[in-house]
């Protein structure tokens, strides 16, 4: 009797402890990773329209306006605490992660759609998920939006079973899809995929019209009015940018298919179906294969291939296997082995690619130990398309980013429309009109604040090329000499700047 209470007692114990293990990993792990471009610059815009800038005017960014203010909280918890603002995001984005799974659990606690055993082992791999395998995507948008979305698919799975969850469950569910929806409007299609895949597990698509899925609509439309109302230049200048310029570069079909995230996904979402064949397919599972396949259709959709945008789908897809590893019987050993052995590989796998990333263009340590040289919080101009050769080095070095944009990148977009042979006499004119008023607020910046230190890109593009066809920019520059090259990244500075120095 002794014995057995013992175990129990340990059997209640160690889940804890290999949450415990999880999150010294994870932890651990944080500083070891090379700092997120995309973060690292919305982070400096936040800053900026803190400082009382005006977004989209003052400081340019081309996504909707959530994406600036979810890391808002972040530069005021680093402000009020002395901190980093990057410690501080990956502190809130840890509770986040603790805060969606504690939710998600309380929902299916009294729920039969989950037993205690199972959710554990599910519910650890999920940490695992959002702390550990996001590797450098860390607190990108997709990111903390599959933590926001976490307690709107444990309700979900608490209405496959045709029970009917607390008011409270339903409002935290729908308010977190509703923010998960106002970071990007791709993002639906993984909802709306795992709502119908509910609806046909029930058959009944009034399941279409939850109230959760109703506060998610209405949270939605809200932030578009407040968009419209508050931010008037995102609707007139960057839209029209982003319709003109952005969407016309991507990848082809074949070339997405080609990423090494549609094979990660794919061995995932077999697997789970593959352990759950010799059985009907439960409305859990059914849920998160069809929301991975709904975010597997953003990822197409948006045609850029960037890692992040392939972490949802990654994700969902991981938890499904998850759970179809949970519920296998423990006396088919073949079939355990199989698919824990491919949820370590594809866990592995999904941390290589979202730490692989299209940002590392090189290793820019060299370049920052010798910006560093030029003195303390320089001021620093990049002439080049590629953000990661300003972000974070600007906010590592402590300095200043001199241009209100994050880099000349419809200046880049334009040359390569142009090797592709991809614009008409028309599109051209337009582009070229989007391209000259980006030379013009860079000019302005320059005038506006002198920098130490100008890096001019040959790694990515021939950008001193450009600098010499662009003599209103490069007049301003004239004063600047080359002081050295590193990795094809030309460092220019004033006389006065290289003898101090």
């Amino acid at each position: 009797m002794i014995r057995h209470e013992l175990s129990s007692n340990e059997w209640q114990l160690s889940p804890w402890l290999a949450l415990a293990a999880l999150l010294v990993i994870a932890i651990t792990f944080r500083p070891f990773l090379p700092a997120n471009t995309d973060v690292g610059w919305l982070l400096t815009v936040a800053e900026r329209v803190l400082d009382g800038q005006r977004l989209y005017i003052d400081v340019i960014e081309t996504n909707p306006p959530m994406a600036v203010l979810v890391y808002m909280p972040a530069v005021l918890v680093a402000r009020s605490f002395g901190l980093s603002a990057e410690m501080a995001t990956d502190a809130l984005v840890f509770a986040a992660a603790f805060a969606s799974l504690a939710i998600s659990a309380r929902i299916l606690k009294d729920s039969a759609a989950l037993n205690k055993r199972a959710g554990w082992s599910f519910g650890l791999l999920a940490f695992a998920m959002l702390t550990i395998a996001p590797a450098e995507t860390f607190a990108q948008r997709e990111h903390i939006a599959v933590v926001e979305l976490l307690p709107l698919l444990a309700l979900y799975a608490v209405r496959t079973t045709g029970e009917k969850p607390p008011l409270w469950s339903i409002v935290v569910a729908g308010i977190g899809a509703g923010l998960a929806l106002s970071f990007k409007p791709y993002f639906a299609l993984g909802i709306f995929c795992g709502s119908a895949a509910l609806a046909f597990h029930a058959r009944s698509w009034r399941l279409l019209l939850v109230l959760e899925n109703w506060i998610a609509g209405a949270l939605v439309v809200i932030y578009a009015l407040c968009v419209v109302w508050l931010y008037p230049a995102y609707i007139s200048d960057i839209l029209p940018l982003i319709r003109e310029v952005y969407v016309l570069l991507g990848f082809s079909f074949s070339g997405m298919v080609g990423m090494p995230a549609i094979p990660i996904w794919a061995a995932a979402s077999f697997a789970a179906l593959v352990l759950r064949r010799s059985e009907r397919i439960d409305g859990i599972l059914l849920l998160l294969l069809a929301t991975s396949f709904g975010f597997m259709l953003a990822f197409f959709v948006q045609r850029k291939g960037w890692p992040y945008q392939s972490y949802p789908m990654i994700a969902f897809a991981m938890l499904g296997l998850s759970y179809a590893v949970s519920r296998c019987t423990p006396r088919n050993l073949a079939l355990n082995i199989f698919g824990t052995a491919t949820l370590a590989v594809t866990f592995v796998a999904s941390i290589l690619w979202f730490n692989w990333g299209f940002d590392k263009v090189f290793d820019q340590r060299p370049l920052w130990s010798s910006v560093a040289r030029f003195g303390p919080h320089p001021k620093i101009l990049a002439i080049t398309a590629e953000p990661a050769l300003g972000h974070p080095m600007v906010r590592a070095l402590q300095g200043t980013w001199v241009s209100r944009q994050q880099g000349l990148w419809v200046a880049g977009y334009l040359g390569s429309l142009h090797k592709r042979g991809m614009l008409g006499p028309q599109q051209e004119a337009i582009v070229e009109r989007h391209a000259a008023r980006e030379r013009a607020m860079l000019i302005a910046d320059i005038k506006k604040t002198e920098p130490t230190v100008v890096l001019v890109d040959n790694y990515s593009g021939r950008w001193s090329t450009w600098l010499a066809d662009h003599p209103d920019v490069a007049d301003l520059l004239k004063d600047y000499r080359p002081v050295a090259t590193i990795n094809d990244i030309e460092l220019r500075a004033r006389p006065l700047e290289i003898r101090l120095h």
